[in-house]
């Protein structure tokens, strides 16, 4: 179609709506639309394609596969980079890291003071003690804060997403001590695939691109006064490290994961094999007027 045609039918199609719409939404949606309109122009998108697209948007949002999509496309990680950049157009710098959230979080996990262990379920796998210290903006450890945590088991399954495991399992809330130091026990987390023939892996396999992640941990980190802590380590050596489906990966999130043997240490954790342990602390930034959210209103499972 003629340039000047499409322009027309856009503005024609805009101009039924009225001052009782959302001015936001409206800017937006139309903005999508125009951009759409030109795609399909541009790429010669043929009806059947179209409905195909269709099609699979409604498969899609049926399979509860979103978020997945959202990361894999890279929209997530996008979205992580624009806060970044707005904290330091604020004068915000350092701290760690911040990196995608994923679908797959649960509020309410069982909370504890100092320290928590997560692999409630009998599963196979290697011990890790995972520990570290939070800190304020001032360097100083924070009392109190809160760390939630949340991984997949050995089959890549996440609590009441997989019906084989228990109501939070693999999942905690742990208050850090009066230094701010928290401590868990859990599993050697393990790398995992989209599902297969799911809605994400059929779009990812026709891009020509793999839906793997590599092993990782989730956190949220809060504590008053301070900006919420958004973040994951990923495990260091995992063939996929930086090779993220989701583009999580980040420098400064890779912990050294070391391998403990010696008999005392052992005793000392009540442990009767050789473990792995991680350490790794949280710094957070002060809460202050004038940032960008720190959380991020979005539709989460609820238990």
């Amino acid at each position: 179609m003629d340039k000047q045609a499409i322009a027309a039918l856009l503005d024609k199609i805009e101009s039924t709506e009225t001052a009782s719409g959302n001015p936001r939404v409206q800017a937006v949606v139309n903005r999508i639309v125009r951009d759409l309109f030109g795609t399909i122009e541009e790429m010669d998108v043929q009806p059947d394609e179209f409905w195909s697209a269709v099609g699979y948007l409604t498969e899609a949002g049926r399979n509860g596969e979103w978020g997945l999509i959202a990361a894999g496309l890279g929209f997530e990680h996008f979205l992580n980079l624009r806060l970044d950049e707005a904290e330091a157009r604020a004068g915000v710098t350092g701290g760690t890291p911040r990196t995608i959230e994923g679908p797959l979080y649960v509020a309410g996990a069982p909370e504890s003071l100092g320290s928590a262990r997560l692999d409630q379920d009998e599963q196979p796998g290697e011990v890790l003690f995972m520990q570290g210290q939070v800190r304020g903006a001032d360097g100083q450890p924070l009392a109190g804060a809160l760390v939630e945590v949340w991984h997949a088991n050995h089959l890549g399954g996440y609590s009441f997403f997989d019906p084989t495991q228990s109501p939070y399992n693999l999942r905690r809330s742990i208050r850090t001590d009066a230094d701010g130091r928290y401590r868990f026990r859990s599993k050697v987390p393990v790398g995992y695939s989209v599902p297969p023939g799911g809605s994400t892996d059929k779009l990812l396999t026709l891009l020509g691109r793999h839906g793997t992640r590599p092993a990782h941990i989730h956190f949220f980190v809060t504590a008053p006064g301070h900006r919420k802590l958004t973040t994951q380590i990923n495990i260091d050596g995992d063939p996929y490290l930086w090779d993220d489906f989701a583009f999580a990966t980040r420098e400064g999130l890779v912990p050294a994961m070391t391998k403990v043997e010696d008999p005392a240490a052992l005793r000392a954790q009540e442990v009767d094999t050789p473990y792995y342990s991680i350490d790794f602390d949280f710094d957070l930034h002060a809460a202050r007027a004038g940032l960008p959210a720190d959380h991020i209103e979005r539709a989460r499972f609820e238990a």
